[in-house]
């Protein structure tokens, strides 16, 4: 038995279970369980990907400086404000690292993005979870949960798993009625999917508190190469900088990057399909009378009768060989989240979601 001590909270955390791609006996999978794009990546950035071969053998540049010109350049940003990390969730890392610990608060939601209480426990200090109001961050709930020990909040907006979001004047009152030690994270990861949205940038400018992250898992369909991004004040991004390994990512990483964000064309025709495809679902869903929120992400949420209803319609969908989210671990029992696929991939699961109701009301 060994005598070495675990850092506090390091042992409260449970493991992250990922959604699942694989089922037994079936060739015919259809993944929405991790909310990948369904056209996967841009093709520039698959052939930038291809070309980063010739140079494994080269050390990465530390400063990322052409990744974050790219970034700065398509959103109209500050490149020096920029930092990357292998994924937004080392980002998430960075930000709990530098401002919290052992005796500090993190607040995040009753629904909300099951990292943060990992993160929060990851450092030592205590996650705190705020009510939210019918699957919505309740940025009163948050405001009146603050104390002199909270140092971080985090909401995720769109929200992950409910795909709810803040109005414009919803975040600025939440950001507005923070006091200055603490830090506000707007986790915009869904962003690119709301129309005209600046992902939190402009609640960046006006408020030294706040700190906006963003990925490329999702829209520009780089998953599977781990790739994110923050923006916020130099003095905080230099902070930030000082908690970062040099070499967190490589030269194919950033590569991909650079040529997935100059892609804008691509961008915007997997964000055309997936608000054409994600208002299909809703209609269908609530036509079938099942509860499903206005979503602003590239998922729906659809909520059953009960927990055993949503679990039934969870077997049935496998049976059909598709694989979808339960999201018990969020306090949603009695909902699936599906991550809205192409064309093909949406008949399938509505035509499979419609045998199974159908199927309970001749029961």
């Amino acid at each position: 038995m060994t005598e070495i001590t675990v850092q506090p909270g390091i042992m409260d955390i449970a493991l992250y279970v990922s959604g699942e791609s694989k089922l037994a006996g079936r060739e015919d999978v259809l993944k929405l369980s991790s909310n990948e794009n369904p056209l996967g990546c841009s093709p520039r950035a698959a052939e930038a990907f291809r070309a980063s071969s010739a140079e494994l053998h080269r050390y990465p540049g530390t400063d990322h400086a052409g990744l974050r010109a790219a970034i700065a350049e398509v959103h109209g940003l500050e490149a020096e404000r920029i930092i990357c990390g292998v994924g937004s969730d080392e980002v998430l890392q960075f930000i709990v690292q530098a401002y919290a610990g052992p005796g500090d608060e993190i607040i995040s939601t009753e629904h909300g993005f099951s990292m943060y209480p990992i993160l929060a426990r990851m450092v030592g200090a205590s996650p705190v979870i705020v009510p939210e109001a019918e699957r919505r961050v309740d940025p009163q709930a948050i405001q009146a949960a603050v104390t002199e020990r909270t140092r971080v909040v985090f909401i995720a907006n769109p929200a992950n798993p409910t795909g709810t979001m803040l109005t414009e004047d919803e975040l600025e009152s939440l950001a507005a009625g923070l006091p200055a030690h603490v830090l506000l994270v707007h986790d915009g990861a869904y962003a690119e999917f709301v129309e005209g949205f600046d992902g939190g940038a402009g609640l960046v400018r006006r408020h030294p508190n706040v700190v906006m992250t963003r990925t490329f898992s999702k829209i520009h369909g780089l998953g599977g190469l781990r790739i994110g991004w923050g923006y916020a004040s130099r003095e905080i991004i230099d902070v930030l900088n000082r908690v970062r390994q040099p070499f967190n990512l490589s030269n194919a990483q950033m590569a991909a990057a650079e040529a997935a964000i100059r892609d804008t064309a691509f961008t915007r025709t997997c964000a055309e399909l997936n608000a054409r495809m994600r208002a299909r679902m809703r209609d269908s869903l609530r036509q079938m009378g099942l509860g499903c929120d206005e979503s602003f992400a590239n998922f729906v949420l659809a909520r059953f009768e009960s927990a055993e209803m949503a679990g039934a319609a969870d077997a049935a969908l496998r049976e059909d060989g598709i694989l979808v989210r339960r999201v018990t671990g969020y306090g949603l029992p009695e909902a699936l989240r599906i991550t809205v696929g192409d064309e093909a991939g949406v008949t399938r699961v509505l035509e499979s979601l419609r045998r199974f109701m159908d199927a309970r009301r001749g029961a």
